[in-house]
């Protein structure tokens, strides 16, 4: 009995020193604040951990699928102010070229007197007048020859009062009215003039203006060899019985014609039947006719 005894109190000795060790230890690690310290680097060392299993997650996951998962998604660029400014900029230029060749275009449409005596000038060099050189280098440019009849309806529409002349001023009332100011926009005119020729009255303007424009100002008549040439410019085509006059007057005796008869030629080539049935030999019509209309009866006859 008494051996067991101090085997039981061997054992609670042993117990009860072993927990005094322990309680020694305790408040050792507490005096040097190491409790906490190991509480909170445990705690650390689990969130590290937790960090190395989720690192290790994301590396386990293919690359495609760990990018849409850390990167957000990708959203439209908006154009930066300095490319804005810079479209805005392109845009206007634009709008600007097209502004200022409709402006330009629309100036060049418009008749202008400056524009018109430079032209003039062109021809005209440092004198007040286009000579024959000047017109000749006119004719060219715009196209036509001297001799055209389109020529003739110019001069009348600028009451030019010499042939083969255009004076300054005589060249700025003309254009003015025609609204040319250049080459370009007389050659389209051209028609215009040609036009003139067929509505009668302007023909009969026309026909009267062109025994002054081309006599001799010293002259009161036309030579014959001027008449011949101006009746054909202007009678050639519209008169069937003018081959015939011309003949006439290149057999007869008359050196010059006078304007009244000029202007009956006019009216007997408008008003007689080509086979003379309706002339009246005791009219009011002018001595040359007469002899005419009796020179053709016999050469019919013959």
């Amino acid at each position: 009995m008494h051996s067991d005894a101090a085997a039981v109190n061997f054992q609670l000795n042993s117990h009860l020193s072993t927990l005094a060790n322990i309680h020694k230890i305790y408040h050792t690690l507490n005096r040097l604040n190491l409790t906490e310290d190991v509480g909170q680097d445990d705690h650390q060392t689990g969130e590290s951990l937790s960090k190395i299993r989720r690192i290790g997650s994301l590396r386990s996951c293919s690359s495609s699928d760990c990018f849409s998962k850390v990167m957000p998604p990708r959203k439209k660029r908006r154009p930066a102010a300095g490319d804005d400014l810079s479209a805005k900029k392109s845009r206007h230029d634009g709008m600007y070229r097209k502004y200022d060749s409709t402006r330009i275009k629309a100036e060049e449409e418009v008749f202008s007197s400056k524009r018109c005596l430079e032209w003039f000038y062109e021809y005209a060099g440092t004198d007040d007048i286009v000579g024959p050189e000047g017109m000749e280098k006119f004719c060219e440019d715009i196209g036509v020859e001297p001799e055209n009849v389109v020529m003739l309806v110019l001069a009348w529409k600028l009451d030019a009062q010499n042939m083969g002349y255009f004076t300054l001023q005589e060249w700025l009332k003309g254009m003015t009215s025609l609204q040319c100011d250049t080459t370009e926009k007389l050659r389209n005119s051209l028609d215009y003039l040609r036009s003139l020729l067929n509505e009668p009255t302007n023909f009969k303007l026309i026909y009267r203006y062109a025994f002054d424009f081309a006599r001799e100002k010293d002259q009161r008549s036309l030579d014959i060899n001027t008449a011949k040439c101006m009746l054909g410019l202007l009678l050639g085509k519209a008169w069937s019985l003018f081959p015939v006059f011309h003949q006439f007057l290149e057999q007869s005796k008359y050196k010059v014609i006078n304007k009244d008869q000029w202007c009956n030629v006019l009216e007997f080539s408008r008003t007689i039947n080509l086979d003379l049935s309706n002339y009246d030999e005791d009219g009011a019509w002018p001595v040359l006719l007469d002899e005419f209309v009796e020179w053709y009866k016999g050469k019919q006859m013959t």
